[in-house]
């Protein structure tokens, strides 16, 4: 096979792939239905051309007869009169019309032959194109059904093109949470452990703050034991002087004035 005939065939191939996925059936369905209709239309017109036709022979027919007619009169009329000359001469004549009579009489029946046969048809085509209406339609439900069933089918099943994009959303969505929820979690770890503290000591864990609590309880309590210290010996002289039972405070002894100089002594 040479290169150009492998090219036709792949062409072809693709070509009849690309159809076959945009045909729709039913709208080739009433496509073919289109097509009857037209030629159904077509039918009728020949059976009314026909008809119109056969209508035409009989009128010239009944012309012609009544020419006839008036022509058998005319020689009757002549031998009456003793004229046998034109009685033969409107005999004649009316033997002319009567050849024209029977071809018209044939004429006629064949296009009424001809008529009775294409009415027959047009009725049997009628019939097939609405049988074929008929069809179509259930055909079309049908296919409208099943398609609808299939989608309800693929979504479901999320095989469907559309369904598989929201999957994939979807999962791309809980792939990224649980990304951040590991990086929480091993943040708050991180800081549970002291492996991020910083300079500023805002980082600190528990353990490390529980420890800072207790040791700036015990500085003040300390301090406020110095405190009570300090205030003790000056609280105690009123503690005794309000006490009754306690033991006299005694003063300190009186010293001796010195002799102040008189005046004008040296």
């Amino acid at each position: 096979m040479s290169i150009f005939k492998r090219m036709s065939t792949i062409f072809k191939a693709k070509a009849n792939t690309a159809l076959d996925k945009a045909e729709d059936p039913r709208e080739t369905l009433d496509y073919s239905y289109q097509k009857q209709l037209e030629l159904l239309q077509k039918v009728r017109r020949g059976v009314a051309d026909v008809a119109t036709s056969r209508k035409r022979v009989e009128l010239q027919a009944a012309q012609l007869q009544s020419q006839s007619q008036k022509l058998h009169d005319q020689a009757q009329k002549a031998l009456g009169m003793g004229r046998e000359d034109l009685a033969r001469e409107a005999l004649t004549r009316k033997s002319a019309l009567q050849g024209q009579i029977d071809d018209l009489t044939t004429q006629h029946a064949q296009l009424q032959g001809e008529e009775e046969k294409l009415t027959l048809a047009s009725q049997r085509l009628q019939a097939k194109v609405e049988s074929f209406r008929t069809k179509k339609e259930t055909i079309k439900a049908t296919y409208t059904a099943a398609e609808a069933q299939t989608r309800i089918n693929e979504a479901f099943s999320g095989i469907s093109e559309e369904m598989s994009d929201v999957g994939l959303a979807v999962q791309r969505a809980e792939d990224k949470t649980q990304q951040m929820q590991a990086r929480a979690g091993a943040i708050d770890e991180l800081l549970a452990s002291g492996a991020l503290d910083d300079a500023s000591g805002t980082n600190k864990d528990s353990v490390t703050l529980e420890l800072e609590r207790l040791s700036s309880n015990s500085q003040v309590e300390d301090e406020l034991a110095q405190l009570k210290a300090q205030l003790a010996p000056a609280e105690a002289p009123k503690q005794i002087a309000n006490d009754p039972a306690a033991p006299p405070v005694q003063q300190p002894a009186a010293q001796p004035q010195q002799a102040r100089p008189q005046d004008g002594v040296q």
